[in-house]
């Protein structure tokens, strides 16, 4: 099986996908996780309305869930060879939001862990998001990641220092 249609979730994105997601309201995480990947037809779908191109596909996206407005979270298969969980883990928002919100799943789930989701990643409230740890989020997060612990400020940081092209990439797709 090939990484371009590897549909499965890993374990731990699985685990962490069962996990109810608190939004509190709006003072938490703005995320509703699926159950499985979209489809290849239906993440092809989205990607060329989303940029506007008939002629991309969505074989580089694996996309898992979303936030209240229809931005989608999603996997992004940069990095050739590499398994799914060991990739990039990106938003690309309604409005047009995008940024690369985690180097891997594994800091991914220190980021679900610390009350952050991947639309508060990509437009983060600064002074006015608060760490909000989850006890369930962070027993995935320890169980399946313990050598990846940190904040979701250092997620988000780290993510953005090794991917800071992602928004022209994806902006020079768009029509």
């Amino acid at each position: 099986m090939t990484l371009t249609d590897d549909r499965q979730f890993p374990a731990a994105l699985a685990a962490a996908m069962a996990v109810p997601i608190d939004y509190a309201d709006g003072a938490g995480i703005d995320f509703e996780p699926y159950g499985a990947f979209l489809s290849a037809e239906d993440t092809t779908d989205w990607f060329r309305a989303w940029t506007g191109n008939n002629e991309l596909d969505g074989d580089a996206f694996r996309v898992f869930g979303q936030d209240g407005t229809g931005g989608y979270a999603a996997f992004w298969l940069v990095r050739p060879g590499l398994a799914t969980a060991e990739q990039p883990v990106v938003f690309l928002g309604s409005e047009g939001e995008t940024a690369v919100v985690a180097r891997d799943l594994g800091d991914f789930l220190w980021l679900l862990a610390d009350g952050c989701g991947p639309y508060e990643a990509a437009a983060p409230y600064g002074a006015e998001w608060t760490s909000r740890p989850d006890d369930a989020l962070t027993a995935v997060a320890e169980r399946f990641a313990p050598d990846s612990r940190r904040s979701a400020g250092a997620v988000i940081e780290l993510a953005a220092e090794e991917f800071p092209d992602f928004e022209g990439a994806v902006m020079d797709l768009c029509r």
